[in-house]
């Protein structure tokens, strides 16, 4: 992959325009370190002197588009409570528009709290909820994005299994973006494949696609795999099962991150491209996976072809496992990173 033509595509990113749709997560870092064991309980006490807040979810993954200078929608559910003034500080203080974010009173603004001693993650608390949204609510979404999307270039889809993301709404968000020929990709949850036909490309991992497949036993791929719950899949049963769900799903690509291995691009026509990792440490691989939608979708809407942008977002993913916590690349940083050799 000739590095100039990255860096051609990355100079282009400020001219894309990208919406986000999906569960909203204020990520709650509580920093200290550790000197001894508890004498309640066989548990470390952590000596707390610092918390700090970073958007995360799709507010995430519009905080990774937005750190490389594109333009950005993002459109998600928030509580009324003491956390949704928190997250609205943290975007606006990103230059992320919040005229797309809607308020319930049923449910409350979802949080992962973790605790960190020095650089090691020693417990994570979650607050939130799992139910879809209601009839109401989920149409004055659907009107919102309606209005909204012919001034973008992609929509990007989040599925945390939050809620925002459901049957309803995916479709409705679908034939929006088909109707209006923009790029569409969703970072998935995997009891939702079924619902994400027709969509432009995915980005699951390895675990979220093998329980995928077994989830929708679609017949040539249980036959060919001979698929059950103690199987271990191969490196040749990932190629069989990405084909196959791609096939399924009518989908142009799909892109598979494989941790440590890099990610593999699946093309219609069999293309198959595997991509090395280029992480040189790895301190925390959370948040990732927004990095890699947000790069892929991002380098697509600013013309790339879908090996280009993927590419670029592996590099952007070893940029980003490099750090602690939840955090984001540049393009100087990423221009940085393609310009040195492996």
């Amino acid at each position: 992959m000739q590095t100039a033509n990255l860096k051609k595509i990355i100079s282009r990113f400020p001219k894309a325009r990208v919406m986000v749709i999906g569960d909203l997560i204020l990520d709650e870092y509580l920093w200290g370190k550790v000197e001894r064991i508890s004498p309640e309980a066989p548990v470390p006490v952590v000596w707390a002197n610092k918390k700090t807040y970073v958007p995360g979810g799709a507010a995430n993954v519009a905080n990774n588009i937005r750190a490389l200078d594109a333009e950005v929608l993002l459109v998600g559910v928030i509580g009324r409570d003491h956390n949704q003034g928190i997250l609205l500080r943290e975007l606006k203080a990103r230059g992320i528009s919040t005229k797309g974010l809607f308020v319930s009173h049923q449910r409350h603004t979802t949080v992962k709290t973790r605790v960190i001693a020095g650089h090691q993650q020693v417990v994570r608390v979650d607050w939130e909820h799992t139910e879809p949204l209601d009839r109401k609510l989920n149409q004055k979404i659907y009107n919102f994005v309606s209005k909204k999307i012919k001034d973008f270039d992609a929509i990007v889809i989040e599925d945390y299994g939050k809620g925002v993301i459901n049957k309803q709404m995916l479709e409705g968000l679908i034939f929006l973006a088909q109707s209006h020929k923009k790029v569409v990709t969703v970072d998935p949850k995997e009891e939702h494949f079924q619902y994400y036909r027709g969509v432009t490309s995915m980005t699951p991992n390895r675990k979220e696609l093998e329980n995928a497949v077994r989830n929708l036993k679609i017949s040539d791929t249980t036959h060919r795999l001979n698929l059950n719950k103690e199987r271990l899949f191969t490196d040749k049963d990932i190629d069989t099962a990405a084909v196959e769900i791609m096939d399924y799903l009518g989908m142009e690509s799909l892109l598979v991150t494989l941790g440590e291995h890099g990610m593999k691009l699946f093309e219609q026509g069999g293309y198959i491209t595997h991509i090395p990792t280029v992480a040189q440490e790895v301190f925390d691989v959370s948040g990732a996976g927004d990095t890699v939608i947000s790069v892929f979708t991002l380098g697509l809407a600013s013309g790339a072809s879908k090996k280009e942008a993927a590419h670029i977002a592996n590099y952007a993913a070893g940029i980003v496992v490099g750090k602690v916590g939840t955090a984001v690349t540049t393009r100087k940083e990423l221009l940085d990173k393609i310009g040195t050799p492996r």
